[in-house]
């Protein structure tokens, strides 16, 4: 039988490449495809897989009875719910895998799966996450006793003080924003080679694991194989963003499947299932309040959110939070009080709640409080400017402890605003967007002086399905002084083995070129919980600082011992020490390192290496100032940024590149999901956007020119003062660009537009305001 045509149209599938996993080949190795409901929400009738068990090369075709039947129906997700791992007895959400078709070829394995026919008979669909909690929805978890679509509700801070000093506010102001469902769309898909060894009774896994650690446990925990048993190698894996922390059934198939046919199994999702059925992020619909004084001294908040987590609760936060970080939504603004509620709720939807770039919802906190921010200052007539200054916390108040509970470590705002403000020339816009207003022309700037909450853990808060959230580092020092560094931590393009390998260097003095990083092999590297969030450098580099600096401890005692002095006789600079005084005596880490395995003390034992799992004592805050200039074209809606200057404090710097690096790309995905991205649903819980076709990424064309700087405010906790960077382009741009829009048209009366910013959306609000026929 000849291949299926429609496959074609997916060239990733047709050319066999789009992931790292797809350079995996073992011998006998034989391949996996998911079978797919068209439907949201239909009961299953029936499965008949005997026309596909009939092609030539199948293997095998697994529904969900076949898993029921060895107690692997049903998989645990991140955050405490349970996920089916192929439907059974009804499936909900379009995309839902139904069963799983295992061959010799994966074109035959593709054209198997349309032969697998599938009964269903359809229900009520609910996509509305506002309707899932009416007396008449349909209750669509039938596994759960308490037979309701409502998953938890969570609130922190001061109801009554709050809603008090909303009673006698002298200025109150609104803001119902919705931060639509997107997704993180990585470079590569999600896959894996499942390799079980009979003989040995080991389990190989070839992941796409941003946390290949947390992920090796949890297969143990599934699928009852001892853990030592099992080896998780996550390779380079061409992006994750998120979208690579949760176990996919997908995963959970390939396995069962290796230790069904004894033969490794390899399953890599096209593109289309990526997006549809892959972890999502964001669907937050939220309602904020601030009240304040005349003068525009901000006084409390008040928020009430509604999240939609789809028809699994596969949320990938700490435990103790079940909206993630989402309390920091007061932002950088020093007030009082404030009070936050939360209500997650399932619908006909792909699950997920995850990670985009993203602290743990943070991003949506983030885009909420600054566009609050900038709707009292519509409010107030005042300028979104002088209002954010008026109101940020001043740097004497640090550590400062928030109205919601979280205690910043550091900040200086009014620096990073100073700096942004000089570097776009805000004074001369704001008069020429009066001249162009005069005229009838468009022009809008907005400001997002957003804070992150990145780091996680420490270990007495954050978890992720019960593991604590330390991280790793263990370092090597060779006897000819070079050195291995192998981390908890996997990179998915962050510059992972330059960064670690500079840290080393910095506290050791060896070069950074003689430095080799490892990560992503569960047998080689210490156990840790991996790259999201941005923990890399805040946990594990500072894992890998301290480690480093346990070395030098050592390396002093075998320098004193080669010298013949105390070690309270010497001095350290990069990469040797000297005897105070006489800088001439001195032994490099090099002669150390051979001393430690040839000439070491009497007593000492053998050797130059260390461990150290780190246990942050809080979380680190970096934060910045982005100003956005737009201009709008009346005949189309069409918005342009003119000029985008993003100004970020991450503390201490390893390597401006790489900070460079992740900032340009974290502003490009922020623009793409303010101006171009969200997956949608029709009522009948069809995708929309499920296909790059309909789900836009921006290119060199449509991306704007980004100019950088920098304030340093170090962290006073973390061991040289870093404090991430990855996520806070993507939570603080937002913002910035939605907020340019509605200064751009404030003027009009408009007071919020929802994203994603489409010219249609601009091009009809200009025609209801007379602006155009």
């Amino acid at each position: 039988m000849g291949h299926s045509i429609k496959r074609k149209e997916d060239l990733r599938f047709i050319q066999g490449k789009g992931n790292y996993v797809d350079d995996v080949n073992l011998p006998d190795m034989v391949y996996g495809h998911m079978v797919r409901s068209p439907y949201a929400h239909a009961r299953l009738k029936g499965i008949n897989t005997e026309n596909a068990k009939q092609l030539p090369g199948v293997l095998a075709v697994i529904t969900g009875e076949d898993l029921a039947k060895a107690n692997l129906a049903w998989m645990p997700t991140l955050f405490f719910d349970k996920q089916m791992v192929l439907a059974t007895g009804k499936v909900l959400f379009q995309s839902q895998e139904v069963a799983f078709v295992v061959a010799e070829d994966p074109y035959i394995a593709a054209d198997a799966a349309e032969l697998v026919e599938v009964d269903y008979e359809e229900l009520p669909v609910l996509v509305d996450p506002h309707k899932a909690l009416d007396p008449d929805a349909p209750i669509l978890r039938d596994d759960r006793e308490d037979k309701s679509n409502h998953i938890f509700h969570w609130e922190v801070g001061d109801r009554a003080a709050t809603d008090k000093v909303f009673e006698d506010a002298e200025v109150k102001a609104k803001v119902h924003a919705v931060f639509q469902r997107c997704h993180p769309a990585p470079l590569e898909t999600c896959g894996c080679v499942a390799d079980h060894n009979a003989a040995t009774g080991r389990l190989t896994i070839y992941l796409t694991s941003q946390a290949p650690h947390a992920h090796r446990t949890l297969f143990a925990i599934v699928g009852g194989i001892p853990e030592n048993n099992i080896r998780v190698i996550s390779p380079d894996i061409g992006g994750g963003f998120g979208n690579k922390v949760p176990i996919y059934p997908g995963y959970v198939c390939a396995v069962v499947a290796s230790l069904t046919l004894g033969r490794p199994v390899k399953w890599i999702e096209t593109r289309s299932e990526n997006l549809q059925s892959t972890g999502f992020a964001r669907d937050y619909h939220m309602t904020a309040e601030l009240a304040a004084t005349q003068d525009g001294k901000i006084q409390a908040m008040r928020v009430k959110t509604l999240a939609d987590h789809g028809a699994f609760n596969a949320a990938a936060q700490p435990t103790k939070f079940p909206a993630g970080l989402f309390s920091i939504c007061t932002g950088a603004y020093d007030y009082p009080t404030a009070f936050c509620e939360v209500d997650g709720v399932y619908t006909n939807k792909a699950p997920g709640g995850i990670a985009y770039r993203c602290s743990f919802r943070v991003t949506e906190a983030a885009y909420l409080i600054e566009r609050a921010v900038d709707v009292l200052a519509q409010e107030l007539k005042t300028d979104p400017v002088e209002l954010r200054r008026k109101n940020f916390i001043s740097p004497e108040k640090f550590p400062y402890k928030s109205p919601l509970g979280w205690s910043y470590d550091s900040g200086d705002y009014d620096a990073a605003m100073k700096v942004a403000l000089d570097t776009i020339g805000y004074d001369a816009l704001r008069k020429e967007q009066q001249e162009k207003r005069a005229r009838g022309e468009l022009m809008g700037i907005g400001i997002s002086s957003f804070v992150e909450v990145v780091g996680a853990g420490p270990a007495h808060t954050f978890d992720i399905a019960g593991i604590k959230m330390f991280d790793s580092a263990e370092i090597r020092i060779h006897p000819t002084g070079k050195a291995m560094c192998r981390m908890g931590t996997k990179s998915q393009g962050q510059g992972h083995e330059t960064t670690y390998a500079q840290i080393v260097a910095e506290e050791l003095g060896i070069p950074a070129a003689d430095v080799t990083v490892e990560e992503g092999d569960t047998d080689t590297a210490p156990y840790g919980l991996g790259t999201y969030a941005s923990r890399s450098t805040p946990v594990s580099g500072a894992a890998t600082a301290v480690a480093a600096r346990k070395i030098r401890d050592k390396a002093k005692k075998i320098a004193a011992h080669l010298l013949e002095c105390s070690e309270e006789d010497l001095d350290w600079e990069p990469g040797k020490f000297f005897v105070k005084g006489a800088p001439s005596k001195a032994k490099t880490i090099q002669d150390i390192a051979f001393a430690a395995y040839t000439n070491m003390p009497e007593g000492m034992e053998a050797g130059l290496d260390a461990v150290d799992y780190y246990d942050p004592p809080n979380l680190t805050f970096p934060f910045g100032t982005y100003i956005c200039v737009v201009d709008i074209d009346k005949g189309t809606g069409e918005v342009k940024v003119r000029r985008f200057v993003a100004v970020d404090d991450c503390g201490n710097i390893i390597n401006p590149m790489i900070v460079d690096g992740q900032i340009h790309g974290g502003l490009t995905e922020g623009f793409a999901i303010a101006f171009m991205q969200q997956i949608d649903y029709d009522e009948s819980g069809n995708v929309q956007g499920g296909t790059f076709m309909d789900y836009l990424l921006p290119t060199a064309v449509e991306t704007p020119h980004w100019e950088t700087g920098k304030t340093c405010t170090p962290s006073p906790h973390h061991p040289f003062g870093a404090k991430g960077v990855g996520e806070s382009p993507n939570v603080g741009s937002p913002a910035a660009f939605v907020n340019a829009v509605v200064d751009a048209l404030s003027h009009l009366g408009v007071r919020h537009i929802d994203m994603p910013i489409a010219p249609w959306k601009v091009w009809n609000i200009l025609k209801e305001k007379g602006v155009v026929n």
